[in-house]
């Protein structure tokens, strides 16, 4: 019995693997096996990218090496996401953050205590090391207005 269905790509086809390839068509990705579209994302979205990747990964179409050759990303990126995808399934790639742009580390209380601390006249540095956060975190949070410098008075 002879080959069912020719592997024919479109011209402007990337490959991945001898069968399995992508292309960009306005401004949509399709990711084709044997030629057929499999999958499918808009351009700029890397949540879906990231899933059909690790999917593709998952059902051992591809290998991580050639993710990362074929989107110049990092092979450790590429395991990552593999992971992500079979420890927590489809919709880890998906859910809102819960943090919403707040930090996970300054709460309110740790807001408190740091800025008691900085009224006391302790640097960032030894704060951050009595708090366990990096001293960043903290020079980030009088940045933003969220705590205050000690002011000194003559």
């Amino acid at each position: 019995m002879g080959q069912l269905l020719l592997p024919l790509f479109p011209k402007d086809t990337k490959m991945i693997t001898p069968v399995l390839g992508v292309r960009t068509y306005e401004g949509t990705v399709f990711y084709l096996l044997s030629g057929m579209p499999i999958h499918s994302h808009a351009e700029g979205d890397l949540n879906k990218f990231r899933y059909v990747t690790s999917n593709l990964l998952l059902q051992g179409l591809c290998s991580n090496q050639n993710i990362a050759d074929a989107f110049h990303v990092s092979i450790d990126s590429v395991a990552r996401w593999k992971k992500k995808l079979f420890e927590e399934g489809d919709a880890s790639f998906f859910n809102e953050e819960a943090r919403h742009g707040r930090s996970h580390k300054l709460l309110p209380d740790v807001l408190a205590r740091i800025q008691i601390k900085l009224n006391e006249g302790l640097s960032a540095t030894s704060i951050a090391k009595a708090e366990k956060i990096s001293e960043g975190s903290i020079r980030y949070a009088i940045g933003q207005g969220r705590l205050k410098k000690k002011i000194s008075t003559p």
